[in-house]
């Protein structure tokens, strides 16, 4: 039988047995006071005005390259602009190697030096869609290396070019390789999380954290730019009290390898596009979204009788399912 790749949708979780959790009061879901959550490195979700927003909301934040925040943000560079900026990164700082393929040698070469320099820098780095690579990143001193390719709603690179890994299997095998490591990265799942689910599924089956773009876009307080009537653009507290008052405001999204993108940052040789500018409805606030998320999470692990994230991800069962199965559910 073929070694075939799985999705998300292609498992559902497998309650435990029995579960001695009471209450969703007794679990926890944060990592150090966060959520498992990290904000995508994109223009329309988060920028250096509204990055705090997200901090409140115990989401922890990775700004897109040229945004500044406070030092609980990852600040996003690509390859030749950490390599050209090395000499003069914070000694503890955080910071994203913001690259399209994470197999490069020159990334695990890079990673190799910084963490050398500077051992107290927390450095995520990828985007990979190899499990293999998810080992070479780690042993290179990587803290966090982002996982998958192609898979994002704004990003059309596994269409276009026919690169990809299936996230379900992508987590699954990287956690397993985790389990040999002494040192090993956390492993986050980047990319196309469409509902609750998707993200409960992710750290089921080995996600540290999942990175999330496209569902937060679709909050008022995102950093997509505003408008009335898919056409009329509106400031952001323009925006916000129509929202309030009942009145349906769009929002714009858009891959970060967009042509667009591609001019913000002053490229001049403009490359082929793998990435989609959308015009999207509004759907809720953040705070709204986060409460609606923690119940699920917490739900979801009680019935896994898991308490704390420690004795979740990774450790829950799950069970592959049919197409069939899969229609029944979704509503």
């Amino acid at each position: 039988m073929k070694d075939i790749k799985f999705d998300l949708d292609d498992i559902l979780i497998k309650p435990a047995k029995t579960s001695r959790i009471k209450s969703r009061n007794e679990i926890n879901i944060l990592h150090n006071g966060f959520l498992p959550l990290i904000t995508a490195p994109m223009d329309t979700i988060v920028s250096g005005e509204n990055y705090k927003t997200f901090l409140d909301a115990k989401i922890n934040v990775c700004l897109p390259r040229g945004e500044k925040g406070n030092n609980q943000c990852f600040e996003s560079y690509s390859l030749n602009e950490i390599k050209e900026n090395i000499s003069t990164l914070k000694p503890r700082g955080k910071y994203l190697i913001d690259i399209a393929n994470g197999h490069m040698e020159d990334l695990v070469d890079t990673t190799k030096v910084i963490k050398a320099m500077y051992k107290d820098i927390t450095l995520m780095v990828g985007n990979i869609a190899n499990p293999l690579t998810y080992k070479v990143l780690s042993d290179a001193g990587a803290d966090y290396v982002r996982c998958s390719i192609g898979s994002g709603n704004g990003c059309l690179t596994s269409q276009q070019t026919a690169i990809g890994y299936p996230m379900g299997s992508l987590i699954k095998e990287c956690y397993t390789i985790s389990e040999t490591l002494d040192k090993p990265a956390k492993i986050v799942a980047d990319g196309g999380m469409k509902k609750y689910s998707d993200i409960i599924k992710a750290l089921a089956i080995g996600a540290d954290y999942v990175m999330v773009g496209s569902l937060l876009n679709k909050t008022i307080e995102s950093s997509g730019e505003n408008y009335l009537f898919k056409f009329i653009k509106l400031n952001n507290r323009l925006a916000k009290f129509l929202y309030k008052n009942k009145i349906t405001i769009y929002k714009k999204y858009r891959g970060m390898s967009t042509k667009e993108v591609q001019r913000k940052w002053g490229n001049k040789d403009l490359k082929t596009s793998e990435g989609v500018t959308r015009i999207r409805k509004v759907e809720y606030t953040l705070d709204g979204w986060v409460s609606n998320f923690t119940h699920y999470l917490k739900s979801t692990m009680s019935y896994c009788n898991a308490k704390e994230l420690n004795e979740y991800i990774g450790y829950a069962k799950y069970n592959l399912i049919s197409l069939n199965s899969y229609h029944r559910f979704k509503k």
